[in-house]
């Protein structure tokens, strides 16, 4: 039934990438029901009985599923149609990927019953700093055209997309916002950890990879928070600060899992 969710899903988000930036009533409603959709796919696919599964192809899903709902959301508040059209084809590859590549079950017989909530932050922290990579290279290819000599007219479908997107100082304000929110999300995923990595390992932290490149990227969000707040950072200082940040991120957990489950062929946890 799930790849049947995943096939639903993207259709309609390929339809709604195809809309008319004039139907925006029906823009809105498409996104609606394909995010729902892709939600009960996700739902139905990464929680079976008595386990959890996991993989990088799941992770990514989940990302751009937290990624259209914040789209929608602050559409209502911004013009973002540029930004629709640029993350709709992306959520359309999304929906497939847990088809082709389903991952690994995770048991989770034993297991407190708030580990599945652990397990959910972290996807969600995961997820919604993994948008605000991905904003944050928007925002460095939106500032590479404006600052182009010339902008020729055939500029192709993703120049248009980014000549549609809203002012560098929105876009700014919508980067911390989810950068704010992913953060509050790692640190309850870091510290969620500590407390299960005590009932299971009788010790408050495991210094594997997975850890260690958690807490690096902790670091460099609260210092990219840190230095907004009290020494104004923002431009190039505060893109670079989100991508090394989200680069870690990525290497504690889905950059590990891609290798083991494409490169390596292993389904482990």
């Amino acid at each position: 039934m799930h790849i049947t969710l995943f096939l639903a899903a993207a259709f309609l988000y390929a339809a709604c990438a195809l809309l008319p930036s004039s139907r925006g009533a029906v823009v809105s409603i498409v996104t609606a029901l394909a995010w729902a959709v892709h939600g009960a796919a996700l739902w139905s696919d990464g929680f079976a009985p008595n386990s959890l599964r996991i993989g990088f192809a799941i992770m990514l899903s989940a990302a751009l599923w937290v990624s259209v709902a914040a789209y929608w959301f602050e559409n209502r508040n911004f013009a973002l149609d540029g930004l629709r059209r640029l993350v709709m084809p992306f959520a359309v590859v999304a929906t497939l990927l847990p088809v082709l590549f389903p991952g690994a079950l995770m048991p989770l017989q034993g297991q407190s019953s708030a580990f599945g909530w652990h397990v959910a932050v972290a996807v969600l922290a995961y997820s919604t700093l993994t948008i605000a990579a991905f904003h944050a290279v928007l925002m460095a290819l939106q500032e590479t055209r404006l600052h182009a000599r010339t902008v020729t007219a055939g500029s192709g479908w993703f120049g248009s997309a980014l000549d549609q997107l809203p002012a560098l100082l929105t876009m700014e304000k919508l980067l911390f916002r989810l950068i704010g929110i992913g953060f509050v999300l790692l640190t309850l995923t870091v510290l969620s950890g500590v407390v299960f990595s005590e009932q299971l390992f009788d010790r408050a932290m495991r210094w594997d990879h997975k850890n260690v490149f958690a807490l690096l990227s902790w670091l460099l969000f609260a210092a990219l928070l840190a230095g907004r707040r009290w020494r104004g950072w923002r431009g190039k200082t505060a893109l670079r600060f989100t991508l090394a940040g989200f680069a870690t991120l990525a290497l504690a957990y889905v950059g590990s899992r891609f290798v083991l489950e494409v490169v390596l062929q292993r389904g482990v946890a």
